[in-house]
């Protein structure tokens, strides 16, 4: 019950109020005195300051930066609503720096402590807890709000603080090179921790345990996920933390196509996950020692290209006595370890202990609706695991380029190595060679030095180099059907496009691989070389700005890069040149083409089927040509989410793109049209036009 005195204190900022209760005409409910609560006065902080425990606070405004604010066990308290209806935020602070913050607690608001624009903050031993939550909520975003919420926050450590019974227990927005060490954010209806557009962090030893959101006898979790990462989001460290009982306990999404790529994850502990212990959708992230067992899956890696897996356990995964949702390999399968639903070149999975799974201890898929005419599982290495106890102990279907050799297989029910439909260039050595024990750990890194970019006809030399020691062998594969057994090799590309160039080198212990993504351009000039001659075609109130990229081109010395902000989401035409006057005779043409690169932070991302084209002759008329699917989310290879796709757009009828218009002699001018859903900023690259 509160006291007089207390309720005096929460009274005292509504004055009517006050007098009412002074003069004996007013007779208060639990309701009101629930709502009292919200009316406890605002502090506003500009200094050091200790908080006095016998006082009651309604939210703090930290308005100065360089100070140490101690809450001295203060708990702020919100309205005692419904947990999916509290409002206001408990601490806040816009555009300071150097700030401390220590020993606060904050309960029943929407968020407990939002910073915005700040480096250099230290929060500890705080609690965030039991602020907004909603278990009830359906799939979707439901906002960022419930214990911490970092935007454009950088430099700054959290660590021993709690936020639990909330909807994000932590999210970092547009937040880089951030340390949360020892944290408990466990039990979050929607995420432990978010990371959107957030690089460089690193997450060591915290509790982010039953990030879930599930009704009984529900199968997904409605993408509740114990730690999600998105948008952006690369070279973060995770290290040593308990991610276990989630939704998923780890998941890498890519909604929009913006990979979150180059992340590090070891001694995490993704356990019993109702869906999967990892689950990832983005290429160049590094998996060591962790933990992924009793799960649905303990990592599913669709789309996840140029991935590491060494020494991880994913073990009694799809079990019926235990998490088994979505099973998609053969029989009502799961597996330890699956690659499926999206393209993996590149791969390297060594030391993983994979045993006891309803399945596949190791599945590797490629595009089953095309039977591997869209993609395959390429370049891959499956060396030194144990494989014990599954169904199959691998099991590889419309693959190709494998190298699978010391692996340990023990009881599995109908395959140690299930070579299933579709899979060319598989070398398969079943068990380790007789003598001495192979050490992994003495397989040296190598790299492919080489160009990443290069011209049609252009002689090039690519070369693999371990980090010590000398290969006993090497396997090249350069895409384009050339194959070699040197060290280093040079070669010429007759056609433009992008290539997988891959490399393998072989050592006592085992095989390393390498890569690189080539680019080849046409060998001749481009028309749209000068990023000033560009204009745009928009609804009102968009602006796209023009500038030369020297840092981010495929052909000649930059790209034009435009960013398009603000932008409300629809169609937005890039107009070359600007005087609609280039007169290029389209006489013996019989392709426009070009390089695109883009960056989306929209959800879901695009909408219709990008890009639309459009050529114009004066005087006479227009041809419109539309992809029959969209380039952007369903681009020929995986990689062209995050790199360059080169858009070859035919003047003459194909079956692949949609013709609006009339014949052409002369192209006066072109626009490149791009649509896409939301609000939020678009970023388009456009490199070496020419017309073929």
């Amino acid at each position: 019950m509160i006291s007089p005195f207390q309720l005096l204190a929460s009274l005292f900022s509504n004055i009517a109020l006050l007098t009412a209760f002074l003069s004996g005409s007013l007779a208060l409910s639990l309701a009101q005195v629930a709502a009292a609560e919200q009316t406890a006065p605002v502090t506003v902080i500009t200094e050091d300051t200790v908080l006095d425990p016998t006082e009651q606070y309604g939210t703090l405004i930290i308005a100065a930066s360089n100070i140490t604010v101690d809450g001295n066990g203060v708990t702020l308290q919100g309205t005692a609503v419904a947990p999916n209806l509290r409002q206001g935020v408990a601490v806040s602070a816009k555009g300071q720096s150097g700030v401390t913050l220590r020993n606060l607690n904050a309960r029943h608001f929407e968020t407990g402590l939002h910073v915005i624009d700040g480096q250099h903050w230290t929060i500890e031993n705080c609690d965030f807890s039991d602020n907004f939550h909603d278990e009830a909520f359906g799939w979707g975003e439901n906002g960022r709000r419930g214990g911490i919420v970092f935007e454009r926050v950088h430099h700054s450590t959290l660590r021993n603080n709690r936020a639990n019974r909330v909807w994000d227990a932590c999210v970092l927005v547009d937040s880089d090179d951030n340390v949360l060490a020892n944290n408990n954010f466990s039990h979050a209806s929607n995420t432990c921790l978010k990371l959107w557009h957030a690089s460089r962090n690193t997450v060591t030893g915290n509790s982010l345990t039953h990030g879930i959101r599930i009704q009984p006898g529900e199968v997904h979790a409605r993408d509740s996920t114990s730690v999600l990462i998105e948008s952006g989001s690369k070279f973060n460290r995770f290290i040593d933390n308990d991610c276990s009982y989630g939704g998923d306990g780890i998941f890498i999404r890519v909604l929009n196509g913006w990979c979150s790529t180059d992340n590090y994850f070891q001694g995490n502990d993704c356990s019993y996950a109702n869906n999967n212990g990892f689950e990832c959708w983005a290429p160049r992230n590094e998996f060591i020692k962790n933990k992924a067992n009793h799960c649905s899956y303990g990592f599913w890696l669709g789309g996840s290209d140029q991935t590491r897996l060494i020494d991880n356990e994913a073990s009694f995964n799809g079990l019926a006595t235990g998490q088994h949702n979505s099973p998609h390999l053969p029989g009502n399968g799961h597996a330890g370890i699956v690659f499926m639903f999206g393209p993996s070149s590149h791969v390297l999975a060594r030391g993983n202990r994979c045993v006891g799974n309803n399945g596949a201890g190791i599945a590797l898929i490629g595009d089953l609706d095309s039977q591997g005419a869209k993609w395959k599982a390429q370049h891959w290495i499956i060396e030194h695991n144990v494989l014990n106890e599954n169904r199959w102990g691998i099991y590889a279907q419309y693959a190709d380029w494998l190298q699978i050799a010391h692996n340990r297989f023990n009881n599995n029910l109908l395959d140690d190595v299930h070579v299933s439909d579709g899979v060319s260039r598989g070398h398969v050595m079943l068990t380790p060679p007789n003598g001495e024990p192979l050490d992994p750990t003495a397989i040296p890194r190598v790299q492919l030095e080489g160009p990443s970019a290069v011209r049609v006809g252009q002689t090039v030399r690519f070369k693999c180099t371990p980090a010590t020691g000398t290969a006993s062998r090497y396997a090249w594969d350069l895409g384009d059907g050339t194959t070699a057994d040197t060290q280093s090799i040079e070669h010429r590309f007759t056609r433009a496009g992008f290539y997988r160039v891959g490399v393998n080198a072989s050592f006592p212990a085992g095989t390393e691989l390498a890569y690189r993504d080539l680019v080849v351009v046409a060998d001749q000039p481009e028309l749209a070389e000068d990023a000033q001659q560009w204009s745009f075609e928009s609804a009102d109130g968009l602006l796209c700005t023009f500038t030369a990229d020297t840092e981010h081109f495929v052909s000649g010395t930059s790209s034009t890069r435009v960013s398009i902000d603000p932008y409300h989401g629809g169609m937005v035409r890039l107009g070359f040149p600007k005087s609609k006057a280039a007169a290029w005779s389209l006489d013996t043409k019989q392709s426009l083409g070009f390089w695109l690169k883009a960056i989306n932070p929209n959800m879901p991302g695009w909408q219709s089927n990008n890009p639309e084209i459009t050529l114009h002759q004066r005087d006479v008329g227009t041809l419109k040509l539309t992809p029959k699917r969209d380039l952007f989310s369903d681009s020929a290879n995986s990689e062209a989410r995050e790199g360059w796709r080169y858009v070859e757009v035919p003047l003459t009828a194909d079956d692949n793109w949609e013709r609006v218009g009339g014949e052409l002699t002369t192209l006066d001018y072109l626009t490149i049209g791009v649509d896409s859903w939301d609000s939020q900023p678009l970023q388009i690259w456009i490199d070496g036009l020419i017309l073929q």
